[in-house]
């Protein structure tokens, strides 16, 4: 998973509702939300459906971390999933993580359709506790994690149904602007996203080209607050301190994308990462290290495996005239549109859904 759209780094973004859930319309499916996680990637899949149908969000009363240190609570969320469950046509796991783990195991799971969207981290923290019989359908948010979700659960990969999280395209709209030399990623800070790498990739480049700047927005993890030292001790040590920005948590990361030129991701392992598909939207050239899937991502020439390749096609960029880097922008954004449009996403989910709910009719 990713830290955007927004707030990378952020607490979950808690939406108000009873053990019951909260009914927004009286027509449609009846479905609930179990969300245990970020609502990062949730809030307008939520809004879409809830425009659509019965929709209700899963809250476990008490405090969660509770539920797992004491039995009676733990004995209380069992009961609240299984009512949620008989309550519903419908129940989408926005994680397929700890809640998805024990909702399987209910008696209740074959009463309703299960829908779970598994982005990454899951595949290698939760899925071997999931029950996947009782799982109508799960959402991937790439082609590769189909196929790393297949190579783990065959028995289960006709189940898989590839839709990338997506980018509201009225929010990160193009915006053309001359070449100022900055370069910029927004994520986590944390030793997966590589930054301490990518300043290291960086350091020939900005040498090269005094007037190069580095922006980095997003909050450090409270796990990995040792690697947030290290990538600010870095920037001393390299004495990029007037020339590397800490932003922090980004609020509106539609705003924050204006203030950059190109675009970086040097993760090694993404689901499908959003900010990128945000950048190209709003009119940033992108590159991104070549982490499996990042071909559903970016083309090949904006991909890179090495920090000669990086530095490489960051000086052919520079090379360009403002005419043929525009022309690369609208080409980056058009290809945004075509893949990554969070309304059709929102679309083939409500599918999905509707799918499932007639198969158990």
């Amino acid at each position: 998973m990713t830290g955007s759209p927004g707030v990378p780094g952020a607490a979950v973004a808690e939406r108000p509702a009873s053990p019951a859930g909260t009914v927004a319309r009286t027509t449609g499916l009846r479905i609930g939300i179990v969300n245990p996680e970020a609502w990062t990637f949730l809030h307008g899949l939520h809004d879409w459906l809830a425009a659509r149908h019965q929709v209700a969000v899963f809250q476990p009363r008490g405090s969660r971390a509770a539920f797992f240190r004491e039995r009676i609570l733990r004995q209380r969320l069992r009961r609240d999933l299984r009512a949620f469950l008989r309550a519903h046509d419908v129940v989408f796991f926005e994680w397929a993580s700890d809640l998805l783990a024990l909702a399987s195991s209910l008696p209740e799971a074959g009463r309703c359709a299960i829908v779970t969207r598994l982005h990454r981290y899951e595949l290698y923290t939760w899925a071997d506790r999931i029950h996947w019989d009782a799982v109508d359908r799960v959402i991937v948010v790439s082609q590769a994690k189909a196929r790393a979700f297949a190579a783990r659960f065959p028995d289960h990969a006709a189940k898989t149904t590839v839709v990338p999280v997506g980018t509201p395209l009225d929010r990160f709209v193009f915006r053309p602007r001359p070449f100022a030399g900055v370069i910029g990623t927004l994520c986590h800070i944390s030793p997966r996203k590589r930054i301490y790498d990518l300043l290291l990739a960086l350091a020939g480049p900005l040498a090269e080209h005094p007037s190069w700047r580095v922006r980095i927005g997003g909050a450090p993890m409270p796990e990995h607050g040792d690697y947030d030292e290290a990538v600010r001790r870095l920037v001393r040590r390299l004495g990029l301190e007037s020339r590397v920005t800490f932003d922090g948590v980004v609020e509106r990361a539609w705003e924050w994308y204006q203030g950059i030129d190109v675009f970086v991701s040097h993760s090694y392992s993404e689901g499908l990462q959003v900010a990128p598909a945000e950048a190209m939207a709003s009119g940033c050239y992108a590159l991104s290290h070549d982490w499996d899937g990042a071909d559903e991502l970016l083309p090949d020439d904006c991909r890179y495996v090495t920090d000669a390749e990086l530095a490489g096609r960051l000086r052919a960029w520079a090379a360009l005239t403002e005419t043929a880097r525009e022309a690369e922008r609208r080409r980056l954004r058009a290809l945004a549109v075509d893949r990554f449009d969070a309304e059709r996403g929102y679309a083939r989910v409500d599918q999905v859904m509707r799918a499932c709910a007639e198969g158990r009719a």
